[in-house]
């Protein structure tokens, strides 16, 4: 029996330019989606182009916060609609201004990125670096 090891795997090619700026423009876009388009980009492309992993991480880092605001006025609207027997849950309507606020935003992203400009969003955490 010989010991035949596999060959090790190719690394993938640089993205181009025009890659680049592309799937930098679709992480912003896919926060309609919500953070895992982003998230995807981020962890398949990250290596590939300077311009992708800045933006992907861009909009993975405002699609986090955006999560967290969701959960965090869900929790907050189940809380007080229990305690003041459903008047506090009026809350929870501020749920899809979150979702509108996001929408806006990542496509203002995209229309940023895809021309070749960072793009920074207003509100964010920086969790990831």
């Amino acid at each position: 029996m010989t010991d035949q090891t596999p060959p090790p795997a190719a690394s993938a090619a640089p993205l181009t330019e025009a890659e680049d700026r592309q799937w930098a423009s679709f992480a912003h876009l896919g926060g309609v989606l919500g953070f895992l388009p982003a998230l995807i980009i981020w962890l398949v492309f990250k290596d590939r182009g300077s311009f992708t992993n800045q933006e992907a991480k861009e909009a993975l880092n405002f699609q986090i916060a955006v999560t967290i605001a969701y959960v965090a006025l869900n929790v907050l609207s189940l809380i007080l609609g229990a305690v003041t027997f459903g008047l506090g849950s009026i809350i929870g309507l501020l749920v899809p201004l979150v979702w509108i606020a996001a929408v806006i935003f990542s496509i203002l992203g995209f229309v940023k990125s895809k021309d070749g400009n960072g793009y920074r969003y207003p509100v964010s955490i920086r969790l990831i670096k």
